[in-house]
């Protein structure tokens, strides 16, 4: 083996590199020799060990010092320029005699020495605040005892927090969202005769069975024989949420709202997320509301946006609308309006459809759990044809806002008009592809004779390969291969739903986004629109919201992969039908069919030959018999261990 190419003192002194690093769990570290820089395969990175990390973290941005080059570029931490967080939630254990915090996240190194704490009790999770570690000693101190682990509740907290996102609201926030509850018939009473007035209008909202708040209702009145007047009325949470108060200070730090395995960790207080923002049924509410003129073949004549009051007849589950919609239930009151709102929704999902729009689909999982928190079933969710109805119409309203705002921007560039966008980039030619030659390697024929696959042909395949045993498995590899959608005051339109002006307006309770277009949307209504100048902090809100969003569904992916594991805990020894996910070096991933439910063979426990990966044909075979298991496989496996603290699963192949 050449030995490394060492770089010169001079040389090094120019050779300070500033980046994110990435610390994985067995230690070593990675970070980009430039962020601006290509990246073609994981040996651009700089490798930093354990010992030249001098301390630094998972997601530090640091200064490099790059030592050699050669066999591939190697570094030590001069600097940590910014701890990516300081909290982090840990479990009380006894080392040595001595009781020490032990960090949930296993890339964290070290145990924790704790200071000025009588909380001792092994076993407990707590939050810790680190105040100095140097690369071999860790000190913190504890700001929270969560409570025992392995309690439902408690690990779901813990998970909350681990992300960076708080549990319980600020006293004044409390107090704030409590007077305006108390006061909230007033407030009605004082808007009503300010705002166009729906109450009399058949409106109904249709949401999730387990829907704690409900930001969307839908009206619908027949204007003649082949138009519609259809409102999509959307909670107008920034009536209450108002800038420089104590609930918008906390809106924004938060940024978003957390959806766990069976709570919600709101971003506005139950007294408005919950009670006066929320559109329940039988009680007048205030709302900003999307308002179109649509004939029976889908053609938008007219729309207008206006701040309503509005009044929601019905409350429907998805099930319970579907239920009328495929005729199993009488509801003349409901079933034309439904009828209507359907048809409507189908031609636009196919004008959306042709334009090259993809459909990823859903992949998620429900767990039903007993009263201890306990999962004792695990299926994955179907969308069915209401989801898809009050989609369509909430794509509309989004779509149309920021086409609104955008032209009048466009027609006036002397104001400098400000707006907030949610944008989607065409996915980079090499993930895609990555993707190509992962999806032939299943077998399928996908951009073979193009250069760069198309929109189309990604929703092409998605078409192709519904209902198939790797369904899921391609959808989420496809989903891996695509750029993630952020917030942006640039716009250069969404990739993923074909759309040239896209934004979030529909979900004001549970995305802070959505308040600040309710806002900006408004002060173009009134007449007063926000100026860059005025709003030129915006692009730094929307990077914050896009951070807080990434984190926020980290979380809600770590809760489900908890229960997911728990589900499995008490199924040792069972046998399952799987798919092979995935393929490495040290073995093939394999996901459950029925629970999406996934785990690892270990490449020492195939029995009957010596196995190596082949990453090129995206399978492990036997080097004796050739026998070869393959990305898309189906199995037969049994399991062997769960693993709750590690969140993992260890399967075993089950002889044919």
């Amino acid at each position: 083996m050449p030995p490394e190419r060492r770089v010169s003192p001079s040389q090094a002194e120019k050779k300070t590199i500033s980046g994110i690093v990435q610390v994985t769990r067995k230690g070593v570290g990675y970070m980009p020799i430039s962020a601006d820089a290509p990246k073609k395969k994981s040996s651009d990175d700089i490798e930093i060990f354990p010992e030249k990390l001098n301390g630094a973290l998972n997601g530090d941005h640091v200064e490099v010092e790059l030592l050699s080059v050669f066999p591939r570029p190697r570094g030590r931490v001069k600097k940590i320029v910014q701890r990516a967080k300081t909290r982090f939630v840990c479990t009380l254990r006894v080392v040595t005699g001595k009781h020490v915090a032990v960090a949930d996240d296993m890339r964290f190194p070290k145990p924790i020495e704790i200071v000025n704490s009588k909380e001792d009790k092994e076993g407990t999770k707590v939050l810790v605040e680190l105040t100095s570690f140097d690369g071999e000693k860790a000190v913190g101190k504890i700001v929270e005892v969560i409570g025992a682990a392995g309690e439902h509740r408690v690990e779901m907290n813990a998970i909350v927090l681990e992300h960076g996102f708080e549990t319980q609201f600020p006293p004044e926030v409390l107090a704030q969202a409590q007077d305006i509850e108390k006061n909230h018939a007033k407030i009605i009473a004082g808007e009503a005769g300010k705002r166009t007035d729906f109450r009399n209008k058949l409106t109904f909202t249709i949401d999730p069975v387990d829907a704690k708040d409900f930001d969307d209702a839908l009206s619908i009145e027949q204007i003649d024989a082949d138009t519609y007047e259809i409102g999509v009325h959307i909670a107008d949470a920034s009536y209450f949420v108002r800038p420089g108060t104590a609930l918008d200070d906390e809106a924004i730090k938060r940024g978003t709202s957390v959806y766990l395995v069976d709570a919600t960790i709101p971003m506005l207080p139950h007294e408005l997320s919950g009670n006066v923002c929320s559109l329940k049924a039988d009680e007048d509410r205030l709302a900003f509301s999307a308002i179109f003129n649509i004939t029976t073949k889908g053609e938008v004549l007219s729309r207008r946006f206006e701040k309503t009051i509005i009044r929601s007849n019905k409350r429907f589950t998805y099930e319970q609308a579907q239920e009328i919609l495929d005729g199993k239930v009488s509801a003349p009151e409901y079933a034309p309006a439904l009828n209507t709102l359907w048809s409507i929704a189908q031609i636009l999902r196919k004008e959306k459809t042709n334009r090259g729009a993809i459909d990823f689909g859903d992949n998620e999982v429900r767990f039903t759990l007993d009263e201890n928190g306990t999962p004792i079933g695990v299926v994955r969710k179907e969308r069915i044809d209401t989801n898809l109805l009050i989609e369509e119409f909430m794509l509309l309203a989004n779509r149309e806002v920021a086409k609104y705002v955008s032209k009048l921007a466009e027609k006036n560039p002397e104001h400098g008009f400000v707006f907030l966008y949610r944008i989607h980039d065409d996915p980079k030619p090499d993930r895609i592809d990555e993707l190509a030659t992962f999806v032939r390697a299943i077998g399928y024929d996908f951009g073979q004779n193009k250069k760069k696959p198309t929109a189309k042909d990604i929703a092409k395949l998605l078409k192709d390969i519904e209902g198939t045993p790797e369904e899921h498995l391609i959808r989420t590899a496809t989903l891996r291969s695509m750029a993630k959608a952020i917030y942006s005051t640039r716009n250069i339109g969404h990739f993923g739903l074909a759309f040239d002006y896209y934004t979030h307006f529909t979900s004001p309770i549970r995305r802070y986004p959505d308040v600040l277009v309710h806002r900006i949307l408004a002060s173009h209504l009134d007449g007063h629109p926000i100026t860059r100048k005025e709003y030129i902090s915006l692009e730094k809100m929307c990077i914050a919201a896009s951070e807080r969003e990434a984190k926020a569904v980290s979380a809600e992916r770590d809760s489900i992969r908890y229960k997911q594991v728990e589900y499995l805990s008490a199924r040792i020894g069972q046998e399952f039908d799987a798919i092979v996910s995935g393929v490495t070096d040290w073995g093939m991933y394999v996901e459950d069919k029925e629970t999406a439910s996934e785990g690892l063979v270990r490449m020492r426990s195939l029995e009957g030959d010596f196995f190596e990966h082949r990453p090129k044909e995206y399978a492990v075979v036997g080097q004796r018999t050739q026998k070869k298991y393959a990305l898309g496989d189906s199995v037969r496996v049994k399991l062997v261990a769960a693993d709750l603290a590690a969140r993992t699963a260890d399967f075993e192949l089950v002889s044919a």
